[in-house]
């Protein structure tokens, strides 16, 4: 537990970038573990723009209770472009010195990776990153802290689109998030038996799809469900595009940001806590700049310069299984 000679102290705890299910618990986890192992512990409100703003309190046994089953974080998130200059990690430097915070916990996505991999590099500052995405894009990982759950809410809200589809007979655009990941598009579209998903990896085909929606019409199919991720198209052009070129009446639903929120699931939790312990434990061991994740449900360790942006890796089978059982 030595940082260059010095006896690692403190612990601090932070979100950064987009907020998902399970974040809390991975929070709860972290918390209790260095807390139960002699360290002190602050939380960093905000993320990375919250450091540079020195919002940082103390935590304790008592201000992590009753949050595991929370969605958001307790810990609030952003973004921050000042954290991206050399100078702004400069800053962030000197104010960790300042709380005398010895060793840095990062709950985020790639882009969190980053500043905390540079963060590494340029001052040998001790940090250690969670997987929390709910795009499921980070290497090092089978899953993120929130991919579970927004799968599952948006698996949920389709589930009631396809009702009303089937009654009004028409074809319905579910616009999903995934700004440059086709993941959860690609899950709620085979789990929930959409008939055509469009995914920012992959070039789609409209008139392909409008003439299959052509034909599907004249054997007597009377709806359709179409999942796009945001990144590849919006919901509003598309169902105007499929109205034009194919004259059925066809509806759009953007589902936002009810993806980020809600209850996380139990996998999420459980997820959470496992990894949440796993960084506690790196950090006593004086294990430094790694992602901790879960492959074949054994904790697996990547350095964070390489834990960024991944492909999904099964993009093509679920594609293609789309189709097949459309």
């Amino acid at each position: 537990m030595e940082l260059f000679g010095n006896p690692i102290k403190k612990i601090a705890i932070l979100c950064s970038g987009g907020d998902g299910p399970g974040m809390n618990a991975a929070i709860r986890a972290v918390a209790r573990t260095a807390l139960m192992s002699g360290f002190q512990v602050d939380g960093i409100m905000r993320g990375y723009a919250g450091l540079l703003n020195e919002e940082i309190i103390p935590l304790n046994h008592r201000s992590v209770s009753n949050i595991i089953s929370r969605g958001g974080t307790i810990l609030k998130t952003a973004r921050c472009p000042e954290f991206a200059t050399d100078a702004g990690k400069e800053k962030a430097y000197q104010i960790l010195k300042k709380y005398n915070i010895d060793a840095l916990v990062i709950i985020g996505g790639d882009g969190s990776y980053r500043g905390a991999a540079r963060l590494l590099e340029l001052y040998n500052f001790p940090v250690v990153g969670l997987p929390g995405t709910i795009d499921n894009d980070l290497n090092g990982t089978d899953q993120t802290i929130g991919c579970h759950t927004a799968v599952n809410t948006a698996l949920d809200a389709i589930d009631k689109i396809r009702d009303t589809a089937h009654s009004m007979e028409r074809i319905f655009i579910v616009e999903v998030m995934g700004n440059k990941s086709g993941y959860i598009a690609l899950e709620v579209a085979l789990g929930a038996g959409a008939e055509d998903v469009i995914v920012p990896e992959r070039k789609f085909d409209y008139e392909r799809m409008c003439r299959e929606v052509r034909e599907g019409h004249k054997k007597g199919k009377i709806s359709w469900v179409i999942v796009v991720a945001e990144g590849a198209g919006k919901g509003h052009e598309i169902a105007n595009t499929i109205t034009t070129m194919t004259g059925f009446e066809t509806r759009f639903v953007v589902l936002g940001h009810i993806q980020r929120g809600g209850t996380p699931t139990g996998q999420d939790r459980i997820l959470a806590t496992r990894l949440g312990v796993a960084a506690v434990e790196l950090i006593k061991k004086g294990t430094f700049g790694k992602a901790v994740g879960i492959a074949q449900d054994e904790i697996f360790l990547t350095d964070l310069k390489d834990a960024t942006r991944k492909e999904f890796k099964h993009l093509d089978e679920y594609y293609r299984l789309v189709k097949l059982l459309t």
